[in-house]
């Protein structure tokens, strides 16, 4: 199971991102393992990052994403496509992957 999470910073130590679509960083993670840093390209400029970053998700194969805040346009995306969503808010990476399991 490949899970994301919305960080605001390249590692496990780093705090989970209180925003999905404008996140600094994306962790994918499989069988608990650390196998790709994405950072954000739509975390600047206009709007739509939600569903960009979603949509990139996707592509990515991603199950799972957890991050502080899901809004309505990432929610819509992921129901759509079937893919989970968790929000936790104040913890670090490596506790939001535990929670996640």
């Amino acid at each position: 199971m490949k899970i994301a999470i919305a960080s605001n910073g390249e590692d496990e130590t780093s705090e989970v991102s209180e925003v999905t679509g404008r996140a600094h960083f994306f962790l994918l993670f499989e069988d608990n393992k650390l196998v790709k840093t994405i950072k954000n390209p739509f975390r600047m400029g206009g709007g739509g990052a939600g569903f960009s970053v979603a949509e990139m998700l996707s592509e990515e194969k991603v199950q799972i994403i957890v991050s502080g805040k899901i809004g309505p346009n990432v929610k819509s995306v992921l129901d759509s496509k079937g893919m989970k969503h968790i929000e936790l808010h104040g913890v670090s990476v490596k506790d939001a992957l535990e929670k996640a399991k």
